[in-house]
């Protein structure tokens, strides 16, 4: 069972913007139940998606059957509501002791970081962004998304390099702020006084399952075509083969996936496309899932492997093949992938599949 909130240390800060930033906020409150102080606050930064707003909706639920104070800004809502949103949150900034946040990347939560006078910050998982976040930091680079690096920068990037800056150097430790980063993410850098906190995924242990395990296989859906890292076809193509190789029957669309792709995926493959209510770590636990989860490189390679620890569930990875990527991927792209996958634990690695 969960512990209660009230026990995550005094007038701790969280802010979201994405389902699985929320769910780790949970695991890492979970984590520090014994800790003294007053209770967390946690602040969605809602994004305009459906399918993402819906999850975090779920999400929210879940926080406030914890015990946690949930509230819900609409940070997207047109021109004005930035300045609306960060006005708002100006007065529960400067109180706050400690600050947990999802995504250092975030534009939004680059400003926040800039108004906190928090001792203590916490960077929680927003998926395999944490690794290059992480390596950044101990490198002393500008902040910048694994999938966006090599090009030149843009004129808002400009304009907003001396707010990326001056967080990259609130997220560096100093005699008057601890860091703490809670991951499940392997790391081979760790900046200089980071403290790094294991993500083992109790919280989603206590809360739901054992799952019932069914004997097919499931695929789970990625976002590298919208992000323009593979190519649409290349990818419709690689699903239908790991399909038809493993028995896969069903497919847990990734929240970002278009739903174009989606169709033309399941009119082509036969898949029963299932767009997920939460987030796949607490879907699979929950159950039924299949003996197999196959999956392209990505942030569940190394969470479901520990949100479904003690079952007999085996998770399969495919790596990219070079060819499937655009001419407009970042040359940074290829090597993370693999890395992502390369430093996975518990699973199977696949071979890059062949084009049907």
């Amino acid at each position: 069972m969960s512990f209660r909130a009230g026990n995550t240390g005094p007038h701790t800060l969280a802010f979201v913007e994405s389902p699985v930033q929320l769910l780790n906020v949970l695991e890492w409150a979970h984590a520090h139940a014994h800790s003294v102080g007053a209770g967390l606050t946690l602040v969605v930064l809602s994004p305009n998606d459906p399918m993402t707003r819906g999850q975090l909706r779920r999400m929210a639920e879940l926080a406030r059957e914890d015990g946690h104070q949930v509230r819900w800004e609409e940070a997207r809502g047109g021109a004005a509501a930035p300045f609306q949103t960060i006005g708002g949150l100006a007065g529960l900034l400067r109180r706050a002791d400690r600050v947990v946040l999802g995504d250092p990347f975030s534009r939004y939560v680059q400003l926040l970081l800039t108004i906190t006078k928090a001792r203590d910050l916490v960077v929680v998982d927003d998926g395999t962004a944490t690794m290059e976040f992480v390596a950044q930091l101990a490198r002393g680079e500008r902040l910048v998304r694994w999938h966006r690096k090599g090009g030149r920068p843009g004129p808002r990037d400009l304009v907003f390099a001396p707010v990326s800056s001056a967080a990259r150097k609130r997220l560096t430790p100093s005699d008057s702020r601890t860091v703490e980063i809670f991951s499940s993410m392997p790391m081979e850098e760790t900046p200089d006084g980071v403290k790094v906190t294991a993500n083992t995924f109790a919280w989603t242990r206590d809360r739901f399952g054992p799952p019932r395990i069914t004997k097919g296989a499931d695929m789970v859906g990625t976002s590298l075509v919208e992000t323009g890292v593979v190519d649409g076809d290349r990818y419709l193509e690689a699903v239908s083969s790991l399909a038809k190789t493993h028995g896969a029957t069903r497919y847990f669309a990734h929240r970002r996936e278009s739903a174009e792709k989606l169709h033309r995926l399941a009119v082509e493959t036969g898949l029963e496309v299932v767009r997920p209510d939460l987030p796949l770590e607490l879907i699979a636990r929950r159950g039924p899932i299949g003996r197999t989860i196959l999956s392209f490189p990505s942030t569940v390679v190394h969470t479901l492997p520990l949100a479904l620890t003690g079952t007999e569930v085996r998770v399969a990875v495919c790596d990219i093949d070079p060819a499937w990527l655009t001419e407009n991927a970042s040359p940074r792209a290829q090597g993370f992938l693999s890395g992502v996958t390369g430093t996975a634990r518990d699973v199977h690695r696949l071979s890059a599949v062949t084009a049907v």
